[in-house]
């Protein structure tokens, strides 16, 4: 069993996930709004952190950077699960620091994939 944070501000989304998660034992936190987020993760310590990029009033891209500059959390692998699919955003995505980008909507054997694989990795390291 992993501890996953699902920061995530669309309420379908959040409980698709969360629901994906606890199907396989996974420890769930939520941010719904991506606020405190390096004192939630600091406190947390999540195995693995989903990340939306189009947070209501924060860029989900100023929070991975924020993260992985912090020597406590940069070393927590994040995926970024987003609707941006533009050529430009995806760039912006990449030199962001995550580990991962996948396109919403995410076929389900896609995120159990993606999420099993980068926890396997952390748990292992």
């Amino acid at each position: 069993m992993a501890k996953v944070l699902v920061v995530e501000d669309n309420e379908l989304n959040l409980k698709l996930f969360c629901d994906l998660l606890t199907i396989k034992d996974h420890e769930v936190i939520l941010s719904k709004d991506g606020f405190n987020i390096l004192e939630i993760v600091i406190e947390q310590l999540p195995d693995l952190i989903l990340m939306d990029i189009q947070l209501a009033d924060v860029s989900g891209l100023d929070l991975i950077k924020i993260l992985k500059n912090n020597p406590k959390t940069n070393k927590i692998p994040i995926i970024v699960i987003t609707a941006f699919a533009m050529k430009n955003e995806v760039m912006r995505i990449s030199e962001s620091g995550c580990d991962l980008y996948l396109s919403k909507p995410v076929s389900i054997d896609n995120f159990f994939f993606s999420v099993e694989r980068f926890i396997s990795n952390n748990n292992t390291v």
